[in-house]
Formats: structure tokens, C-alpha cells, sequence
């Protein structure tokens, strides 16, 4: 029999920054994950990228988690979103914000390393990988794992952070809000003639959405092309020659000719809203509590918020002599976190709708409103801020400038 405090189930990035954003406390971490991530990488970047905003930088910085010296980061300088019927457009700039950059396109099995990196060094986190939880338990007395290799752990409070087919979300059953996009995200590594000027870019045309998000390689790019199921297996179907004319006529020759390295992929894209975040000893975060459109690039980010958000209320509780693992002290962190989650998923799927419409008063609207808002300097400030993660209830971790 293992004791912990907290059992975490799913040890992507998500799960592991919680388990370090807890370590320092001295509290017992068990962290049980299905699959150990491969550490070599190749020349072409892997498929799964995420934009990591500044916020989240920041908090994998205090977590030392931050690949800072990594050949692999993607720093861009510049957003471009525009629409192709009307070449309207709207422009961010690093500038702008009195930044360095806007964020990174970082792999997300690079992060999951380095976070690994760090789990292994600390005394107070016990990994326990390749596994998975087999049965589970919580009760006002607490929480009990037993893992498939027949490891028994006990701990005060269960977190999913096991993704959006969460295996604890099934266990406790919170019920779920989700719909379907009838969207899947194509994704692959790009090599593109003109370099991509460390710019993150994307185009609506009609019910296709595709962004060119810039690796380290000046001339690569990750391409996150959202588009109905039908058309993602016709262009999964073509051959090399023939998608890369598809994506460059798609992206408006924008870079020029492109060239597809290593293989393509489809992700079904669905949204998802647990009705609850939490229970009595249990509670969830990142894709387990939800998923959203990837339009905006924000789902790693709002999952890495949801972990910082819970170490906070988890270590004022354990500061403070108090059960961690007791409904009514989880329930300020859900509070937080579910109008962040129901905040961002109403905006994708505003935007979505926005630009999906054929309808010529409502091209007619969006044409004049990414029109002004791309002269209105206030608004803009604001909507990057948003983007970057620096507005709004942030997490003590996630707060640039304020830790030491």
C-alpha cells in the first residue's frame, strides 16, 4: 500500500505541472500515467504542437519546466488573421505589448519532457508510469487507486488530468455538456518557400479555418487545418504533390509553395464542458473538465491555468491545516475555472459561427468589425492581452513579474 495526498491520474502536461506547482509544499504527489513519452526527437517536429502563451511561460518558468534553451521553440513576434473572401484583417504585434514575443509553438511531447525532467528530481513525486488506474474510490474518507499492475495507492484527493476521454471523469460521473464541431483539425509539419517571419497566421475561408503557426526552422511551420470531416479525409487521401498544391492555393500562396514532411493526421474536434469540476475528493482539469476549438490555439494554455488555479486553492487550504480534499474547499477553484472554460468556449464557438456564415449581411459585419478593430489600438491591447494570458483572475504562478 502507497500513501499520498494527491493522486493525479494522467501525466501529460498538464498533470505534471500540477504535481510540481504542489511539490514545494511537501505534500505527497502520485502522478500515474499510461504511456512513457519517447525522449528522442527527430528533425521533422512532431504533429502535436500548442501555442504557449505568455501566462503559461511564465508558469513553467517557476516550475523550471521551460525548455528555455531548447533548439525546438518557435517564438513568434506577430499574429495575422484575415478572411479570404474580403482580405479583411486584423494584426498583433509583439510590439505592441511592450513584449519580446507573443508566445512559442512548442511540441507538446518537448514539454511533457522537461516536465518529466523536473517530476524525477523531486522527493516528494512518485511516478508511476507505464500504468493505469484499474478501479477507483472516493468517499469522505478518502481516496483509494488500485493501478492494473496491482499497485494500491491512498491519498486525500484524486485529480483527472487524463484528457478529454477522461477515465476518472467516467468513474465519477459528472455529467457532461458537449457538441459536436463537425470539424476535424488536419495537422502536419510544413516546409514553406518564403520563411515565415516568426508570424503565427490564419485564414477563414468559408467553413475552413487553417493557420501556419512557425516552428524554430525558419522556413517550417505546424499547419492546424480545421475543415468538415469529408474534406479532411479527401485531402488525408491525396497524394504529397497534390495536398501541398490543395495548402498552398488554400493559404493564398501567403508563403509561397509548400511542402508536407512526414504524415498527416485528422483529430475529430469536439466541445466539451463537465457540469462539474469537482466532487467530494475528486476533481478535474484540462481536457478531462474540457475541450475547445483549437481556432485560437487556447486549449493547452486554459488546461495549464486550470492546474495553476488548483494548486493555489490546494496549498492556501494545506497552509492553512485544512482537508484538500473536501468538497467545499474545491468549490472556489471550480467556481474559477468553469467561467474561464465557459468563457472561452462560448468565444470559439462565436467566432466559429462568425466566419463559417455565407449570409452577406453577416460577412458584411465581420468585414467591418475585423476592419476596426484592427484600428482601434484600446481594443486591440485588450484582445491580445486576452490571448496572452495576462488580463483578467490569474494564478499566483502565472503572474509575470510578481514571482521570485
Amino acid at each position: 500500500m502507497q500513501a499520498a495526498d494527491i493522486i493525479i491520474i494522467g501525466g501529460g502536461m498538464v498533470g505534471l505541472t500540477l504535481a510540481l506547482a504542489l511539490a514545494p509544499s511537501g505534500m505527497k504527489v502520485a502522478v500515474v500515467e499510461g504511456q512513457t513519452p519517447d525522449s528522442d526527437f527527430g528533425d521533422i517536429a512532431d504533429n502535436r504542437v500548442s501555442a504557449i502563451n505568455l501566462a503559461s511561460q511564465t508558469l513553467l518558468e517557476q516550475l523550471n519546466a521551460w525548455p528555455g534553451n531548447s533548439d525546438r521553440l518557435g517564438p513568434y513576434t506577430e499574429m495575422e488573421v484575415w478572411e479570404a473572401e474580403s482580405r479583411a484583417r486584423i494584426g498583433f504585434s509583439a510590439e505592441l505589448m511592450h513584449q519580446p514575443h507573443l508566445g512559442h509553438i512548442v511540441e507538446n511531447r518537448l514539454l511533457q519532457h522537461h516536465l518529466l525532467e523536473q517530476a524525477r528530481l523531486s522527493p516528494h513525486i512518485s511516478l508511476h508510469l507505464p500504468a493505469r488506474a484499474a478501479t477507483v474510490s472516493a468517499s469522505d474518507g478518502g481516496a483509494f487507486v488500485l493501478l492494473d499492475n496491482g499497485t494500491p495507492i491512498t491519498g486525500r484527493l484524486l485529480v483527472g488530468a487524463d484528457g478529454a476521454r477522461s477515465w476518472l471523469r467516467g468513474q465519477m460521473q459528472p455529467g457532461m455538456t458537449e457538441w459536436d464541431y463537425d470539424h476535424h483539425a488536419l495537422v502536419a509539419t510544413i516546409e514553406t518557400d518564403e520563411p515565415h517571419g516568426r508570424c503565427a497566421r490564419q485564414i477563414f475561408r468559408g467553413d475552413d479555418i487553417l493557420a501556419f503557426l512557425p516552428l524554430a526552422h525558419p522556413h517550417r511551420c505546424s499547419i492546424v487545418w480545421s475543415c468538415p470531416p469529408a474534406r479532411a479525409e479527401a485531402l488525408l487521401a491525396l497524394s504529397d504533390a497534390e495536398f501541398n498544391k490543395r495548402l498552398a492555393t488554400a493559404f493564398d500562396l501567403r508563403l509561397g509553395l509548400c511542402r508536407v514532411l512526414g504524415p498527416r493526421a485528422a483529430i475529430p474536434l469536439k466541445a466539451r464542458y463537465s457540469q462539474q469540476f469537482c466532487g467530494p475528493r475528486w476533481a478535474l482539469i484540462g481536457d478531462a473538465a474540457h475541450t475547445i476549438h483549437p481556432l485560437a490555439g487556447q486549449g493547452v494554455n486554459l488546461g495549464l491555468q486550470d492546474a495553476a488555479a488548483l494548486a493555489d486553492t490546494l496549498l492556501a487550504r494545506h497552509a492553512e491545516g485544512k482537508d484538500i480534499g473536501e468538497l467545499a474547499g474545491l468549490r472556489a477553484f471550480e467556481r474559477w475555472r468553469k467561467a474561464e472554460a465557459a468563457t472561452m468556449l462560448a468565444g470559439m464557438e462565436g467566432l466559429k459561427r462568425l466566419f463559417g456564415s455565407r449570409l452577406p449581411l453577416v460577412r458584411e459585419v465581420r468585414t467591418l468589425g475585423l476592419t476596426l478593430t484592427d484600428g482601434l489600438m484600446p481594443l486591440k491591447r485588450r484582445l491580445a492581452a486576452h490571448a496572452l494570458g495576462i488580463g483578467g483572475l490569474q494564478p499566483r504562478l502565472s503572474r509575470m513579474g510578481e514571482n521570485t
